[in-house]
């Protein structure tokens, strides 16, 4: 969790000014019992024969005490949510921002060790919990200590002999409370892997939803997905099981303090030590602490969610792509100096082996394609063909061997400046939302509009942008999907032009 408060940083004044206002709140909340102490003893003054004399001044004077007391602790919470909310809705748009843009960052091999369902519940799931752990931190975590605290005090400021059951209560409910917590923090990290699956198997139906149909196998599929979800609500309910014990136990342990607390103060009354308004404050303080621990037991539950899906956002900035410069050291090779004699493109016994695979998928290709040249690459289903593509760019980093081009390391080459020279068309034609003139320009952001009819032209794909209502400013719907697989594959040859 420490490493991504860093994102927290520009909200400094946020963090701050959140538990002030929270701390200002429970201090006027801890008024509260001595004010209704005076009024049962001064206002409704109860004397020893057990009639009422009331002070209806006195009464009234406390009365609107109250009143003020609610009406600024109300304002106080109201502005400490505020910040709190600000504070923490800010923290994770910066730590997505920043976990995606690292996403970004990675390589195929990477990202395919990951797996991108799980990448998917960082990036949602757990950046969401840790949101609400940052915001219920920054509410909770210095109100509730303080009134449990500030309650035993004033407690003592009453009556010495009756504090001294809260001083066994609070050590109790935080052996509970941190008992729990230490118990469940590794099962809310299993709950968050077993979601990855589930969300890892929805997009494998969704995504190939017609062969699933193709082949029937509909009730199959749907009998996975069930086994996956139900694995996820076993998990889920047995840590909430062991959640759900924190609230009871709290609530006997105070109980019992009350109890104890109203046997003493009876005793107490009747020798003449104590008030009844007093006795009725010490009990409202130890109602003060049972609700203020029920909170602290939530917050700790929130916080334990928190830090576990904080580890694993925290595990996806851990992964990194490998140094080129220290994979050439090793591997004793050296980036040739461009030069007028070397070729366009050259692969140089280049080896792939993909990560967790058992054997070679490319052995020792080498050959080279000179300016102007056309070189097709032939072979059957599964021979490696995409596989040899997707070196040039640099999307996955070769085993053995080099690719240069015009005599430079592609792994020595800005990413920038490699993917700005190489144009790529994927097997699997993708388009994003938007114009067919946005996806155009993805190949290029300052293309002027006879450059893009060019291209449409060279990749045949005239006759669909002319066929579409608004030609270059017609509308493609999210992945194309109101285009045909070869109208999408025209424009996908057009952007890389």
């Amino acid at each position: 969790m420490k490493r991504l408060m860093k994102y927290l940083s520009d909200y400094k004044k946020e963090s701050v000014l959140a538990p002030l206002f929270k701390l200002l709140e429970a201090f006027f909340e801890l008024f509260v019992p001595l004010v209704m102490a005076s009024i049962i003893d001064k206002g409704i003054n109860i004397d020893a024969d057990g009639m009422a004399n009331p002070d209806m001044a006195h009464i009234w004077k406390m009365g609107l005490c109250l009143l003020t007391l609610a009406v600024v602790g109300l304002i106080s919470a109201i502005t400490a949510q505020f910040f709190a909310a600000k504070a923490a809705v800010g923290f994770s748009a910066k730590l997505r921002q920043a976990l995606f843009d690292h996403i970004q960052g990675l390589d195929f091999t990477n990202i395919d060790r990951a797996g991108t369902s799980t990448m998917i519940t960082r990036m949602t799931s757990d950046v969401n919990q840790v949101q609400s752990g940052v915001n219920m931190v920054l509410r909770l975590f210095l109100r509730s200590p303080i009134i449990v605290f500030g309650a035993m005090i004033m407690a003592f400021t009453i009556d010495v002999k009756s504090a001294l059951v809260f001083v066994v209560a609070i050590p109790s409910l935080a052996v509970v409370v941190f008992g729990i917590m230490a118990w469940t923090m590794p099962l809310y990290k299993k709950v968050q892997a077993n979601l990855d699956k589930v969300l890892g198997i929805t997009r494998e139906n969704m995504t190939g939803v017609r062969v699933i149909r193709a082949f029937h196998r509909e009730e199959e599929e749907e009998a996975r997905f069930r086994d996956y979800t139900k694995t996820l609500a076993n998990s889920q309910i047995f840590v909430g099981k062991i959640s759900a014990v924190m609230n009871p136990v709290t609530y006997v342990i105070v109980n019992g303090a009350i109890v104890v607390l109203i046997y003493i103060g009876a005793v107490q009354v009747n020798v003449g030590n104590l008030t009844q308004g007093e006795v009725v404050a010490i009990i409202n303080y130890m109602s003060q602490i049972l609700v203020e621990l029920v909170k602290l037991a939530n917050l700790i539950i929130t916080i334990t969610k928190a830090l576990a899906c904080a580890d694993r956002v925290a595990g996806v900035f851990d992964i990194r792509n490998e140094d080129p410069a220290g994979a050439l050291a090793d591997a004793g090779a050296g980036a040739a100096e461009t030069g007028s004699g070397e070729p366009f493109l050259a692969f140089d016994h280049v080896s792939l082996t993909y990560a967790g695979a058992g054997a070679e998928t490319l052995r020792d290709i080498s050959f080279t394609v000179e300016k102007g040249e056309t070189v097709g690459v032939i072979g059957g289903t599964g021979s490696g063909k995409t596989s040899l593509v997707n070196l040039i760019p640099g999307f996955y980093p070769v085993t053995e061997g080099a690719i240069r081009l015009e005599g430079r390391d592609v792994r020595l080459m800005p990413e920038k400046e490699l993917h700005g020279r190489v144009g790529m068309v994927p097997q699997k034609a993708v388009l994003f939302k938007g114009t067919i003139r946005s996806n155009l320009q993805w190949g290029k952001p300052d293309a002027a509009e006879e450059e893009m009819w060019q291209a449409v032209e060279t990749a045949q794909a005239r006759e669909v942008v002319e066929g579409k209502e608004g030609g270059l400013d017609a509308e493609i719907a999210q992945n194309g999907k109101n285009l045909s697989g070869g109208q999408r594959q025209r424009l996908t040859i057009a952007r890389a032009l």
